[in-house]
């Protein structure tokens, strides 16, 4: 490859793209929030917030020093990373709030992006992580779901038209906003009918000394406070 088409690359990757029309962004949210809010859709699309739940676990396990063993995603939904280190620690607390408060961080690290009209940059940089994390996977069901993930960023950044670019992109980021709220509802609500008792905020109330429910409203605050800043940064015209 040339020094001109090396060059073609950087600027299409990490140069600007246009600003999309108003009305693509609001469409994109409506339909991010119509894959959130009914509970069938929910059921299927929630696949994608479990891969950002579990490669938030993931990263942080390796950037706080632990061993990351592997990641398995479910049909179901679920997901688990197993990590080797201290049991306890910082780097363990860091590692265990780390899941539900990646996919709302995400989102608001997205919607920055499109903010400063970095389109194709966004959608390479989540094929660089899925990527990433597909090598950690551990599970056929998990290296299906990222490998599916992963094309279609791929797919989309590299041979779509710039409008369908910016329709997928700020579609993603409105998901991972609002659908970074609802699974600490609904952790939320199963807590209060006595299940998930090995969850996340159960983990960190163990290893923190500090009351599930405090770390319930941490992750509530995250989530809903990237919202709301995301959705400044996506509808600033």
């Amino acid at each position: 490859m040339d020094n001109t088409s090396i060059a073609d690359v950087w600027d299409r990757v990490f140069g600007t793209q246009p600003e999309p029309e108003q009305w693509l962004v609001l469409v994109a949210g409506m339909v991010a929030l119509l894959a959130v809010l009914p509970h069938g859709v929910w059921r299927l699309s929630r696949n994608a917030v479990t891969i950002a739940h579990e490669g938030g676990h993931g990263l942080v396990a390796l950037l706080s020093g632990r061993r990351l063993d592997g990641i398995r995603l479910h049909s179901d939904t679920s997901g688990l990373t197993v990590s080797r280190g201290r049991p306890t620690g910082l780097g363990m607390v860091l590692t265990a709030a780390a899941g539900y408060t990646a996919p709302p961080l995400l989102g608001l690290g997205g919607a920055a992006l499109l903010g400063a009209h970095h389109i194709t940059a966004l959608l390479w940089g989540a094929t660089a992580l899925l990527v990433a994390m597909l090598l950690m996977i551990r599970n056929a069901y998990g290296v299906l779901t990222v490998l599916l993930a992963g094309g279609t960023f791929l797919l989309v950044s590299w041979l779509t038209e710039p409008e369908v670019q910016a329709a997928f992109a700020y579609g993603v980021v409105w998901f991972l906003l609002l659908g970074g709220v609802r699974p600490v509802f609904e952790l939320q609500s199963k807590r209060r009918r006595g299940g998930a008792p090995d969850s996340d905020a159960d983990q960190l109330s163990r290893l923190t000394r500090l009351p599930a429910a405090l770390w319930l409203a941490l992750f509530h605050l995250v989530s809903l406070c990237s919202l709301l800043a995301g959705a400044r940064w996506l509808l600033s015209f």
